[in-house]
């Protein structure tokens, strides 16, 4: 079972697992997943509130992991550096142009082919991320139009964000959140994205019946969940700007 918590800005979902056990406890995986362990006896908004009174420690625990991650992931822009974009990796290549006033970025003959007036890796790394930033809106948007008819939702406004601690969000008032690093991931799993967050405009919540509407709509939704479980801290913790990392969905 999926339960989740929210504390101030910090969102942490968690896998739960009944027993005859006599306590609870709580598991991190090298991979960041979160899971309890908890009596037959407790009901949801009793390992809810547990959980809560953890969410510090457990929110320690994950920045550890991402930070692990980032140090794994660090780029340094260079000639052949491989970049991710729907699941595939593209080589980078920079060509030089005196002339540019500003850096682009696009994808040429199986490459990332980023165009600059000197190869500052400052200006290389603002590049790289407009154009997935852009990308992302794009690709995310069409899926948004494409899954909404399904779910007979109408989105408010639809933001591509550098989110800190989730790869999408819902606000009660219909408006929904996508971390640009969502385009890294294979195109499955950007789906699963977008139709998690769509299907939030009809429950507001991780509830059964959220989970039974996202698998009618996405019937492998499973498949994107376990992909980003195992592979998202990894996207998460490529240094782009400002350390930013995700949490899983």
């Amino acid at each position: 079972m999926q339960l989740a918590i929210q504390k101030s800005k910090t969102f942490i979902e968690f896998e739960v697992t009944r027993s005859q056990r006599k306590t609870m406890a709580i598991t991190i995986t090298p991979s960041g997943d979160v899971r309890v362990a908890a009596p037959n006896r407790m009901s949801n908004k009793e390992i809810i509130d547990w959980v809560n009174s953890k969410a510090d420690w457990i929110q320690n625990k994950l920045d550890e992991i991402d930070q692990r991650r980032t140090a794994e992931t660090s780029r340094e822009y260079v000639q052949g550096e491989l970049f991710p974009y729907l699941g595939l990796d593209y080589p980078l290549y920079i060509e030089t142009h005196n002339r540019r006033s500003k850096p682009t970025a696009g994808l040429y003959c199986g490459r990332l082919v980023v165009t600059t007036p000197d190869r500052d890796a400052e200006m290389i790394r603002g590049a790289i991320e407009a154009w997935y930033r852009c990308m992302a809106g794009e690709h995310i948007r069409s899926r948004i139009d494409f899954f909404r008819p399904r779910l007979d939702v109408s989105p408010g406004r639809v933001t591509i964000k550098n989110q800190k601690t989730r790869w999408g969000s819902c606000s009660s008032k219909g408006n929904l959140n996508f971390n640009w690093r969502a385009i890294m991931a294979p195109p499955q799993v950007v789906d699963y994205i977008v139709v998690h967050e769509l299907s939030h405009l009809v429950h507001l919540n991780h509830s059964p019946d959220f989970w039974q509407l996202v698998a009618a709509t996405l019937p492998d939704y499973k498949a994107g969940k376990d992909w980003l479980r195992e592979n998202g801290r990894r996207l998460s913790g490529i240094h782009f700007s400002n350390g930013a990392h995700s949490k899983q969905m």
